[in-house]
């Protein structure tokens, strides 16, 4: 079984994954991905496994809902931080927060109602080992069971790059004037493969795995999960300018979150999300 990017784990490790889904962009993969759980998920009590779930935000909420929910993550440092949630969920309880690789989950066969692999896909490179993370979804889950699938498009680092490139002014060099980053990014948008060890040409990724819409669809049928729905979780809506701002006003939050729910679906634009989220029954 390969491992994934030595920086990538190191990354989480150093708990860079704290706090994400409530600032910037995080703030609207959180929220729409919400609205799917809970238009897909069968009512509680039933038992839900995350898998890869870094320190528990998808699972803390799921558990204040009255699911069962056992977290999994591969990074220590995610797991040991879970437990700070606890405090804003007074009276509630993870059934289990436990270090694992999504490759092979310490749980028996047909035990979990749903399953949330909402990180491993982009970071487990190789694409046998992709299908074998699938696969073990597909073991753990009863039949009729689903998977909550998400993946990160192609497009995604080199939109980002585009949103925060140099004005005409400025004579600070960004990541769009390094041939070795175009060179990089050119590669993703042809196979989807994130080239990035030690993150020496860019920041914000390790050498991942990047999917369109379409190879999501297919990686999830060759795991058994034919017919998944996928879905732009995050719209055209992390362009608006100072986010944070506007998402503080309920107002501008709901007419961003408007706009999200209105690109949904549409193929054409849906790699615009930059992120993915595959809906699939077992």
């Amino acid at each position: 079984m390969k491992t994934i990017d030595k920086t990538v784990l190191a990354g989480y490790n150093a708990g860079i994954e704290f706090n994400r889904l409530n600032e910037g962009i995080g703030r609207i993969e959180f929220a729409y991905t919400k609205e799917l759980l809970v238009s897909h998920l069968p009512p509680p009590p039933t038992v839900i496994y995350d898998i890869g779930g870094g320190y528990g935000e998808y699972a803390w909420w799921l558990t204040a809902l009255g699911y069962e929910v056992h977290l999994f993550d591969l990074a220590e440092t995610n797991i040991a931080m879970s437990v700070s949630l606890s405090e804003q969920y007074p009276g509630c309880h993870l059934h289990a927060a436990e270090v694992c690789d999504a490759r092979c989950v310490p749980r028996a066969d047909h035990t979990a109602d749903a399953v949330l692999l909402m990180g491993p896909l982009y970071h487990i490179t190789e694409y046998e080992e992709r299908i074998a993370a699938m696969s073990e979804c597909k073991r753990l889950l009863r039949p009729g069971g689903i998977l909550f699938a998400a993946a990160l498009t192609p497009y995604s680092v080199l939109l980002h790059c585009i949103t925060v490139y140099r004005t005409e002014h400025s004579a600070k060099r960004t990541a769009l004037d390094d041939p070795v980053f175009l060179a990089m990014v050119a590669r993703e948008l042809d196979d989807g493969h994130h080239e990035n060890p030690d993150r020496s040409v860019y920041d914000g990724l390790g050498t991942s795995h990047l999917h369109t819409a379409a190879a999501l669809r297919d990686e999830l049928a060759a795991g058994g999960f034919p017919d998944a729905d996928i879905h732009g979780v995050m719209g055209g809506a992390w362009l608006a300018p100072d986010l944070d701002t506007l998402w503080d006003d309920p107002a501008c939050r709901e007419t961003l979150m408007k706009t999200v729910r209105m690109l949904d679906g549409h193929k054409e634009i849906m790699g615009l999300s930059g992120h993915l989220l595959g809906i699939c029954k077992s």
